[in-house]
């Protein structure tokens, strides 16, 4: 598990931008925190690493957001409403995956396993309004491969 300080937004932009550009087709990013702790700004910067153009806008009443990326497609998919997991069939994930798209997970912890292997990460607050404690970590074996090109994207910004 990596711990990380965002120090201003700009920093947990940056962080999601350096995330991005490890990510595979199939990969999928599941995002943990409470209400405003940066999971859709995070979704934005991620979005636009990967040549999404378009404006990125929480999908919290249509559950999913499909963009054309330069390099994959993204989808973009927030789980708040999702009343049970037997939902999660209904949303076609895994078709999204299957077709090679880039998955990132708004309120992933509403599903806990169900999603399988994925890179999950848990922004909080931090001390100042803008600062954010990140915590990445990965489930499954999707990022086995990646892990010490990710901690070396990630190193400025490791928590002492």
């Amino acid at each position: 598990m990596l711990h990380l300080l965002a120090l201003s937004t700009d920093d947990t932009a940056r962080i999601a931008r350096a995330i991005a550009r490890l990510v595979r087709p199939r990969d999928m990013v599941v995002l943990v925190g409470e209400m405003g702790s940066g999971k859709t700004t995070f979704t934005q910067s991620f979005a636009g690493a990967l040549g999404v153009t378009e404006p990125v806008t929480s999908p919290t009443f249509n559950l999913v957001h499909s963009y054309v990326g330069s390099s994959h497609p993204v989808h973009h998919i927030d789980l708040y409403r999702l009343e049970r997991t037997g939902e999660l069939e209904d949303l076609g994930i895994d078709d999204m995956q299957d077709a090679g798209g880039v998955m990132v997970v708004e309120w992933g912890d509403v599903a806990r396993d169900a999603l399988g292997d994925a890179l999950i990460v848990r922004l909080a607050h931090g001390e100042n309004p803008e600062s954010r404690e990140i915590e990445v970590s990965r489930r499954g074996r999707q990022w086995e491969t990646r892990w010490t090109q990710l901690e070396s994207a990630l190193r400025d910004w490791v928590a002492p």
